[in-house]
């Protein structure tokens, strides 16, 4: 299982952004599949979930991305997508997707499978 995140940079403080994530190895109806973010500097404190679709099809988002960021997917290029509106900038961090059975009190979140990370920096 692979999973590659793509599409950060630097964006204005009230700009959007939309990130990719292609999956390989798994479909995506057969695990969890989310979003999460770790701030630079908080390494210690591990990521924190941003959104996950779980496999009944139910979409959780954070409190501070609720009515900003929107998890969407498309099944026939395995890929899913975090579109980001009205970015601030403690939203700045390196952003993974991870698949697995989201957890969200357990270790790494329940994750199994997580790719390497893309850089979002919202600053003016």
């Amino acid at each position: 299982v692979q999973l590659q995140a793509s599409g950060g940079g630097l964006v204005q403080p009230g700009g959007s952004l939309t990130l990719s994530c292609e999956v390989s190895g798994v479909r995506l109806d057969d695990w969890d599949i989310g979003w999460f973010r770790q701030a630079p500097g908080k390494e210690s404190e591990g990521a924190s979930h941003v959104t996950t679709r779980t496999r009944d099809g139910s979409i959780k988002y954070a409190d501070s991305v609720k009515g900003r960021f929107t998890f969407a997917r498309d099944i026939a290029k395995n890929t899913v997508f975090l579109s980001m509106n009205n970015l601030m900038p403690e939203d700045t961090a390196t952003y993974f997707c991870a698949a697995g059975e989201y957890a969200p009190d357990g270790p790494f979140h329940g994750m199994d499978y997580w790719g390497k990370g893309t850089l979002v920096t919202v600053s003016s």
